[in-house]
C-alpha cells in the first residue's frame, strides 16, 4: 500500500551544498526563448528551470565534440593514457576542413595539446586524431561514442563522427547535451578548467576560445559552441555565481550575436529569478515510517546528503512537502536503506523527488510481535466477514 504523509518544510537560504540526485516533473514556464531548443538546469539539484524542445534530436554541430572529450577524459581517468602521450596526425586528420588546430600530417601531438585544440580552437583535425588514436578509425570511434552514450543514459544521441560535421544520422538532444556537460563538470574536475581558457597557440597560430560568454562578467567557465548551416548557432554553457552553478544549452539561433545575447539573458534570468534553499539539513529526521513486524513500530526517514530545492523568489513561501513509501515497511531494515521518497512541490517548477533512507536499523520482531500481527490480520478479516456484502 502506498502511504503518504505531509511534512513541514523548514528551510533557509544557502549558496551551495552537495545533494542527492533527483527527478523533475515539470520545468518553470515563466520565460520564452528564440532558440529552437533550449534547456536551463540548476546544476546541484538537477531542477529544470526552462525547457523547450529539450527531447528533440537535432544536429549538435561542434557541441558534440564534448562526447569526444568525454571519451578522452575517461581514457585518462582509467590510466589508459597520460597527458604527455602522443598521437600521430593522419592524412585524413590533416585534410579536415572547418575549424582547425592546423596540425601537420605526420606530426606527433600530445594528448594535452589536443585537448586545448578541441576545446579552445574547436579543431576538427584534433578530434580525428583523438578518434583514430583511441579506436583505430573515426568510424569505429563514432560507434563507441554512441554505445557509451547509451550506457550513460543519453538514449537519443547518435554519433556519425567525432567532430559534429554535418551528417543526417548525427543527432543529440538538449537533454543529452546538458547531461553530458554535467558529467564533464562533476566527473572530471581536473580537466574542466581547460574549458575556461580564453586562447591557445599552436605552431605559432593563436586562436581565441569561441565561447563568447568567457569574456563577460556572468561567471561562465565552459563549455562548447557549435555552428553549421543546418544546426544554426548553439552553445552548451555553464556558469557559477556565489557558489551556485547553472548549466544550459541553446541551439538553432540565427547568428553568433543572437547566441551571445540569448545565452547571457538565460544565465542572468536563472540566477536572478531563482534561489537555492536547504530544506532539510543532512541527517535530519523528516518523518517516521510505519514498520510491519519489527522490533520497533516506526523507523526515522532521513536524507544523508540533505535536501536542497530551487525556488522562484516569488514563491519562497509556497513550497509543500510530503513523504511517500510502500508500507508498512517490512522488517528487517538496515540503516541507510532507501525506503521512501520526499516529494517537494514548488509553484512554477512542479514536483521534485528525493530518496530517503532509513535513519536506524530495525530488527525483525520476535514471537510476540508476529503473534500480534497475526491477531490484527485475523481481526480485520473477521470484521470484513461480519460487515461485508453478502449474496
Amino acid at each position: 500500500m502506498r502511504l503518504s504523509t505531509l511534512v513541514r518544510p523548514v528551510f533557509h537560504p544557502v549558496c551551495s551544498a552537495l545533494v542527492l540526485g533527483l527527478a523533475l516533473a515539470m520545468p518553470a514556464a515563466a520565460l520564452d526563448t528564440s532558440a529552437r531548443a533550449a534547456l536551463v538546469v540548476d546544476h546541484a539539484t538537477g531542477t529544470v528551470l526552462l525547457s523547450k524542445n529539450a527531447e528533440l534530436p537535432l544536429p549538435p554541430a561542434s557541441m558534440s565534440k564534448l562526447m569526444t572529450l568525454n571519451m578522452l577524459f575517461e581514457a585518462l581517468k582509467d590510466g589508459r593514457l597520460e597527458l604527455s602521450d602522443t598521437f600521430r596526425v593522419s592524412t585524413k586528420a590533416w585534410q579536415m576542413g572547418g575549424s582547425k588546430m592546423f596540425l601537420r600530417e605526420g606530426n606527433e601531438v600530445s594528448v594535452e595539446d589536443l585537448i586545448h585544440g578541441i576545446i579552445v580552437q574547436s579543431g576538427n583535425d584534433a578530434c580525428v586524431v583523438v578518434a583514430e588514436g583511441l579506436a583505430g578509425s573515426e568510424e569505429a570511434f563514432a560507434l563507441r561514442m554512441t554505445q557509451r552514450a547509451r550506457e550513460l543514459g543519453m538514449m537519443d544521441s547518435v554519433f556519425a563522427n567525432s567532430t559534429g560535421w554535418p551528417h543526417p544520422d548525427h543527432r543529440m538532444t538538449a537533454e543529452d547535451l546538458v547531461t553530458l556537460a554535467t558529467r564533464l563538470i562533476n566527473e572530471f574536475p581536473q580537466y574542466y578548467p581547460f574549458f575556461a581558457e580564453t586562447s591557445f597557440t599552436w605552431d605559432g597560430i593563436e586562436q581565441q576560445n569561441r565561447n563568447p560568454l568567457l569574456g563577460l562578467n556572468v561567471g561562465a567557465d565552459g563549455l562548447k559552441t557549435g555552428h553549421t548551416e543546418e544546426a544554426g548557432y548553439g552553445l552548451v554553457g555553464s556558469a557559477m555565481q556565489e557558489g551556485r552553478r547553472v548549466t544550459f544549452m541553446v541551439t538553432g539561433l540565427d547568428s553568433a550575436r543572437e547566441r551571445l545575447v540569448e545565452s547571457e539573458r538565460l544565465i542572468n534570468w536563472a540566477f536572478r529569478e531563482f534561489a537555492s534553499r536547504e530544506v532539510y539539513a543532512p541527517g535530519t529526521t523528516i518523518a517516521e515510517a510505519d514498520v510491519w513486524v519489527g522490533a520497533r513500530a516506526t523507523v526515522p526517514l532521513v536524507s544523508d546528503g540533505g535536501v536542497m530545492a530551487v525556488i522562484p523568489w516569488t514563491q519562497a513561501d509556497n513550497l509543500t512537502a510530503r513523504v511517500e513509501y510502500d508500507g508498512p515497511l517490512k522488517a528487517p531494515i538496515a540503516a541507510g536503506d532507501v525506503v521512501a521518497e520526499l516529494v517537494l512541490s514548488v509553484p512554477e517548477i512542479g514536483e521534485t523527488r528525493y530518496p530517503l533512507q532509513a535513519g536506524a536499523a530495525v530488527a525483525e520482531g520476535g514471537f510476540v510481535k508476529k503473534l500480534e500481527a497475526s491477531a490484527r490480520i485475523l481481526g480485520a478479516q473477521a470484521i470484513d466477514m461480519a460487515f461485508g456484502d453478502s449474496n
